[in-house]
């Protein structure tokens, strides 16, 4: 289940939209701070938790060009599977 990147929402919220413990959203949500993904914050006495897209797009970002490094890596093997060098001894 998706949630919203904007906006603010209790932890206590997010507990309820999961079939998981609060305990368990809990320790996700401390993950996904650490990670940078959502920024926590109190409220009263709640917790308050907003998604970070700004870091979402940096992740995005940077695994489209490891993306783009994979594929050239990947056609240049294929290359060189498809047109063997002299000496090779799959040329004839």
């Amino acid at each position: 289940m998706a949630l919203p990147l904007v906006g603010d929402h209790s932890v206590s919220q997010l507990a309820r939209r999961f079939p998981m413990s609060f305990a368990a959203v809990q320790k996700h949500v401390a993950v996904l701070e650490r990670a940078g993904l959502v920024v926590k914050h109190r409220q009263g006495r709640e917790q308050r938790v907003r998604g970070n897209p700004e870091a979402l797009g940096e992740i995005r970002a940077a695994l489209d060009r490891l993306e783009t490094l994979w594929r050239h890596r990947l056609d240049s093997i294929g290359d060189l599977l498809a047109d063997p060098s002299p000496g090779d001894p799959r040329c004839p």
